[in-house]
């Protein structure tokens, strides 16, 4: 059974306005939620320790992260335009989903994605 995936509203928007921050460089948070029955929610947002970012990559020492059983996974952007996982993406995939946003970081430019690349539907809430 496939779990649903929730994103509370101001999480999509603080996501899109950090990536708008950062443009042209890549910038990458830390989500944070938790499992509910069949539904993961993802709730809030975390700036990762010594995070980097440039115009073609955002990282940060995965090794920093406290020991928290919220930390579901992250959000980077592209600003090249492109919302598909590169294979360093894949590779350094953290907790349970990654969301790519593309330029121009719009509520439309936003894609979740599993460890294996593949594509993943969530749905928004207030």
């Amino acid at each position: 059974m496939r779990k649903k995936l929730v994103f509370k509203r101001h999480v999509i928007n603080s996501i899109l306005t950090f990536c708008k921050m950062h443009h042209p460089n890549e910038a990458i948070l830390v989500l944070r939620g938790g499992n509910r029955k069949d539904t993961i929610v993802i709730d809030g947002l975390m700036i990762p320790p010594f995070a980097e970012g440039g115009p073609y990559y955002a990282d940060f020492p995965s090794y920093m992260l406290p020991g928290d059983l919220s930390i579901m996974g992250t959000a980077h952007s592209h600003p090249s335009g492109s919302a598909r996982p590169s294979l360093t993406d894949l590779h350094h995939f953290t907790g349970v989903v990654s969301i790519i946003v593309k330029y121009p970081y719009e509520d439309e430019d936003l894609f979740a994605y599993n460890s294996d690349g593949e594509k993943l539907e969530f749905s928004v809430e207030d």
